[in-house]
């Protein structure tokens, strides 16, 4: 077995890492304007953690127009991101919710609230620790005080926590200083970043222990391949498939590294699972990961890519399957070059290769575009 890691990834620091990656100190362009309920909008204020994961939560709402991510509860004037995750700042990351009362309530937004979160946490969010991320609701009115009241006193009530109190705060809102740009809609400007953070928080696997399901997640819808799919016996595969194919796509096997068909293709096309056809990854997303296995900086269609996470005592590797075939592609790491910071390193075996002048004629039009 070939090892295709350069380095082990904690999940302890990822967030540190994400930080390193972003500028310094850009500008902020959500705006006092943007900050104003507009005709028809109400406005809620939560802190449930880290803002990219209760933004994300949030804008999945039906009803809720907009959500910003930023800073409240401190006395510090207009904070950085780098000084209020040092814990510099009295101010917990929060974000501002737009909503219609006409869709949604705001008794509904904040039962919503109590099932991201982990309520019983006065340290902090699942990976996130310290007081910066902390939950609170911060009520504008008196009417939003006393709903959030009755909420809490009756999660309380529940036994949902095993009679752990519940220790989110319920606080006047006071102002909202808006997190810089870069940190806005983070999970839709970088959902594969976005994604491998939030398995490594803890979240969703704490959610799904205690409320029994994780909450709706925003990855991309899968796309079939061009003929309906059914996927043949393992006796039908070892008929269609060379034995390394079969070995790597149904046994989760590698190729050896510089000896297999696609490491150094330079040709524009895409590539489709090699027993479904299904389009997973294209050319213009490969680069040369000095490996030896072809390897792709995000995939062309991510609703096809399925992330099986396996923990070990000192790594975490993450396998990289196709979704209708469910065949081993290879696996997923941190240290890709940007946009993305990921390489996806496959094996050659589990891909077929679509040149660019064969994607009309073997059911992949869609694509073709992407190479004029």
């Amino acid at each position: 077995m070939f090892v295709r890691r350069r380095f082990s990834t904690c999940l302890l620091t990822l967030a540190a890492a994400f930080v390193l990656w972003s500028p310094a100190r850009p500008a902020r362009a959500v705006t006092a304007e943007d900050l104003k309920p507009r005709p028809g909008e109400a406005v809620a204020t939560f802190a449930g953690g880290c803002f990219w994961c209760t933004e994300a939560d949030f804008e999945k709402v039906p009803g809720v127009t907009r959500v910003y991510s930023g800073f409240s509860g401190g006395k510090e004037v207009n904070p950085t991101y780098e000084e209020n995750s040092a814990g510099k700042t009295g101010h917990l990351e929060t974000v501002q919710v737009f909503f219609d009362p006409t869709k949604v309530s705001y008794k509904d937004l904040v039962e919503y609230f109590w099932r991201h979160i982990n309520p019983t946490d006065p340290g902090g969010q699942f990976v996130d620790r310290g007081k910066q991320y902390r939950s609170a609701i911060f009520y504008h009115d008196e009417q939003q005080h006393q709903i959030a009241e009755e909420s809490k006193k009756r999660l309380e009530d529940s036994g949902v926590f095993a009679g752990k109190p519940i220790v989110t705060e319920i606080r006047p809102y006071e102002i909202f200083y808006p997190a810089e740009e870069y940190h806005q809609h983070y999970a839709q400007k970088n959902p594969l970043r976005y994604r491998y953070y939030r398995f490594g928080s803890g979240r969703d696997q704490f959610l799904k222990q205690v409320w029994g399901e994780a909450p709706a997640s925003a990855e991309a819808k899968p796309v079939p391949p061009p003929q309906p799919f059914v996927k043949p016996s393992q006796e039908e595969l070892k008929k269609r498939l060379t034995p390394m194919q079969f070995e790597v796509t149904q046994r989760g096997g590698t190729e050896s590294p510089f000896k297999n068909a696609y490491w150094d293709n330079k040709a524009p096309g895409i590539y489709v699972d090699i027993v479904s056809g299904e389009p997973l990854f294209s050319s213009l997303d490969k680069f040369d990961s000095g490996t030896g296995w072809p390897s792709f900086t995000k995939p062309l269609e991510p609703g096809n890519i399925v992330e099986r996470h396996e923990k070990t005592l000192f790594s975490d590797r993450v396998e990289v399957r196709s979704r209708f075939a469910d065949s081993h592609l290879g696996d997923l790491f941190m240290d890709g070059p940007p946009p993305t910071g990921l390489r996806y390193c496959l094996d050659s075996a589990s891909l077929r290769f679509i040149p660019r002048e064969a994607l009309e004629r073997e059911g992949y039009g869609k694509y073709a575009p992407l190479f004029k």
